[in-house]
């Protein structure tokens, strides 16, 4: 069965299913729909999902903004690819550069690249344009964006980094838990930051909210991406569900109702719906 032949319903139950973090492979076997069906749903769907957000996401009225990269491959492991896994495709690290409206819990933009100053000032110069006001901008502490957000918005920024301190690790590589974070110290960038808004927090959640909803940002399994379409498409059907579709436990709302670029809720057949807009 071809994806045209597939059921508004049907598409519905496999996009459904890929948004609570369901891999293809465990999509085909749950619905019987062939695993090629499933990738061509999820290409086209994902042009369509970043088409909208491209559009609909502008002239934003936010406040606080918090910035964060979460790393992820596709095909192997930078270290493990080879000329014939580069043969195949792109293989290799997917940095997801990624920023969050810390009040509406939106998230704004995101860019999948390498993780160094061109990524980062790509999605900085595209967040910049989104924007209405002035704001405040938290990032960690990379050196990379310490010019990139202050150009990206022409010095008209309060912008901080939080840098996280860790301690040391007795059991060295032994283990596969991160460090255990000591502390955190506020560096103020440029402008006038105020200092209790200084935070990471809603990004770093909404990275968990990724490892949880998307099977192939799981750690430690086999579960990785293995063409770089579908990593990407995937992303921006996550994005679509997150922003238009889920609910938020502490708002009550999507932070797409609760940023004012929606005025009602979207079920998973109004995001399914986005193809026939698109064609």
């Amino acid at each position: 069965m071809g994806m045209n032949q597939l059921s508004d319903d049907k598409r519905a139950q496999l996009v459904a299913a890929l948004v609570e973090g369901t891999s293809i492979r465990a999509t085909v076997r749950m619905t019987g729909v062939a695993k090629n069906t499933i990738q061509n749903l999820l290409i086209e769907l994902g042009a369509a999902c970043s088409e909208y957000l491209d559009r609909t996401l502008v002239n934003l009225k936010s406040e606080t903004i918090q910035i964060d990269e979460i790393w992820s491959f596709v095909s192997a492991k930078q270290k493990n690819v080879t000329p014939a896994i580069l043969a195949r495709g792109y293989a290799g690290d997917a940095w997801t550069f990624v920023s969050i409206d810390a009040d509406s819990k939106l998230v704004i933009n995101w860019m999948i690249g390498d993780w160094n100053a061109t990524t980062a000032k790509h999605i900085l110069d595209d967040l910049q344009g989104r924007l209405t006001n002035r704001v405040q901008v938290t990032t960690d502490g990379h050196k990379m964006y310490v010019h990139i957000v202050p150009n990206a918005f022409s010095g008209d920024v309060d912008y901080a980094q939080l840098v996280k301190v860790f301690g040391s690790d007795p059991e060295g590589q032994k283990r596969y838990s991160p460090a255990i974070c000591t502390g955190c110290e506020k560096h103020v960038i440029t402008g006038n930051p105020d200092q209790s808004k200084i935070s990471t927090s809603y990004i770093e959640r909404q990275n968990l909210t990724m490892r949880m909803s998307m099977r192939r940002f799981t750690r430690l399994t086999n579960a990785f991406g293995k063409k770089i379409e579908n990593h990407v498409a995937m992303l921006a059907l996550h994005y679509m569900h997150y922003n238009f579709v889920r609910i938020h436990q502490t708002l009550r709302v999507t932070p797409a109702m609760a940023a004012g670029v929606a005025d009602r809720l979207w079920s998973v057949a109004d995001l399914v719906g986005l193809l026939d807009s698109a064609s």
